[in-house]
């Protein structure tokens, strides 16, 4: 008995380990995504760039994402889970070497785009790879480490954006070596780029890729290290839902009558909602956003950085109970907490009055509550949308057509986070931030019944059985 129970806490650690380094990719996912965060505004003065190029800085490696997302699919299918990481790290530090080299905006976008298709790349194997390699009992928790991972870049990100920042006294004055800080911000991100091709390196393939490719022995030896017992049991499973015959091929997700399979449709429903509701206004626009309602810069930093925290925490939050409670509770908790949250900006942020520069003034104790009731935003997205739709997109295809179908839904949530970035600036602009943040209440309450009638509940189940 103590030998059994020895073997599966070595399988179980074994588990961690390997699903930690598949979500390397997350935590450069959120930093790359998140880094941009406190050079925005040193980025305009630097290269000289108006409000449209400002945002296309922000914004295209969006689509690169989408791009990368797309066909990081086909490209794990043909030539493996482990490959494709291995690509991804070598387009993220070719990416923050340029971004910090950049001469103009024009060559910046470039460097950014580029690190955009690593970003949806990482977006689409890591949650895939977890989910093939993880016991069914522990696919939530070991799914969340993605979202986890994701948030602890965006932390770590912001965080050097502040000390970078307060240790230059701004993001545009010259640092170390007399470079200008923004440009080390964008540097930081090459330890872990390098760190999470190595981490690829060292991880085995994953069993269904490897029996889908006719390798069982590969495959044998990988799951008697990840759940033991009748390895050869769970081969014939896994043989009986891969395609062997020919590769994955995206017309796979249409139904015979044409059109996408429902469960497709759900996966890009969940995958859009997850972005319409704003989360990522608040990681990309915060520290100006703080700024245009009266914080200093540094101040601003300092709360986006609390905000980072907050997403972490409860990220953790998700990864205790998401096995125990599954997942649709979750998402419903976290749908109704964001309707409300985002409701009190709206409503904070519609009525403050306005100073000469046209933005809201937060007078009285209006500063705090919207300051506490974005925090408590964060905190309902981070137990709830945030990883659980990454478990449920890594989990709820089945075996024939996870990675491409993964790849659609993933885009879909590249195109959707390009569409709230960009708008935000000119909703800002021309209707305010109270209009904003309307929106983005009304996509929370929109995603509550989406919940409610289209999501079912995997906890527990088998990938086989999906």
């Amino acid at each position: 008995m103590t030998t059994t129970t020895n073997r599966r806490k070595s399988n179980t650690f074994y588990v961690i380990l390997i699903a930690g380094a598949a979500a390397l990719g997350g935590f450069l996912f959120g930093f790359d995504t998140a880094v941009i965060n406190g050079a925005v505004a040193a980025l305009s003065t630097a290269f000289n760039a108006n409000s449209v190029l400002t945002g296309l800085a922000v914004s295209l490696a969006l689509l690169g994402s989408a791009i990368g997302a797309f066909y990081a699919g086909k490209i794990a299918d043909r030539y493996g889970r482990v490959k494709a990481m291995v690509v991804a790290s070598i387009f993220f530090t070719i990416s923050a070497v340029g971004s910090g080299i950049a001469f103009g905006i024009w060559d910046f976008i470039f460097w950014r785009l580029l690190g955009g298709l690593a970003v949806g790349a990482a977006s689409v194997i890591a949650p895939a790879y977890i989910a093939e390699c993880s016991p069914s009992n522990l696919r939530g928790r070991l799914g969340s480490l993605q979202q986890l991972a994701i948030v602890v870049g965006i932390f770590i990100a912001l965080l050097c954006d502040y000390f970078i920042a307060v240790s230059a006294g701004s993001a545009e004055s010259p640092f170390l070596f007399g470079i200008d800080a923004w440009r080390w911000m964008f540097w930081t991100e090459i330890p872990p780029a390098v760190l999470y091709g190595m981490a690829a390196l060292m991880i085995p393939e994953s069993p269904r890729y490897l029996v889908a490719q006719g390798r069982e022995p590969e495959a044998a030896n990988v799951l008697n290290k990840i759940i033991g017992g009748n390895v050869l049991a769970k081969i014939e499973e896994i043989r009986q839902t891969v395609m062997r015959e020919r590769e994955p091929q995206f017309s796979d997700l249409l139904r015979r009558s044409g059109g996408l399979l429902p469960i497709v449709w759900i996966g890009i429903g969940i995958s859009l909602l997850q972005q319409f509701v704003g989360i990522n206004v608040i990681f990309y626009y915060s520290s100006v956003l703080w700024r245009a309602v009266g914080f200093s810069e540094k101040d601003s930093l300092s709360i986006t950085v609390i905000t980072g925290a907050v997403n972490i925490i409860t990220t953790l939050v998700a990864i205790a109970f998401v096995d125990k409670f599954g997942r649709k509770p979750l998402l419903i908790l976290g749908s109704i907490g964001m309707t409300i949250t985002l409701g009190t900006m709206a409503s904070i942020f519609g009525t403050a009055p306005l100073d000469a520069a046209g933005n809201p003034s937060l007078t009285g104790s209006s500063g705090l509550v919207a300051l506490l009731a974005a925090n408590l935003y964060v905190f309902c997205f981070g137990f709830s949308w945030g990883p659980v739709t990454w478990v449920l997109l890594g989990e709820m295809f089945n075996n024939k057509i996870r990675a491409a179908a993964l790849s659609v839904a993933a885009a879909m949530q590249w195109v959707a986070n390009f569409a709230v970035s960009t708008s935000f600036p000119p909703i800002l602009q021309y209707f305010g931030l109270g209009a904003a943040y309307g929106l983005y209440t009304t996509a929370a309450a929109i995603s509550l019944f989406f919940v409610l009638f289209f999501i079912k509940e995997t906890k527990g189940m088998e990938l086989e059985d999906m």
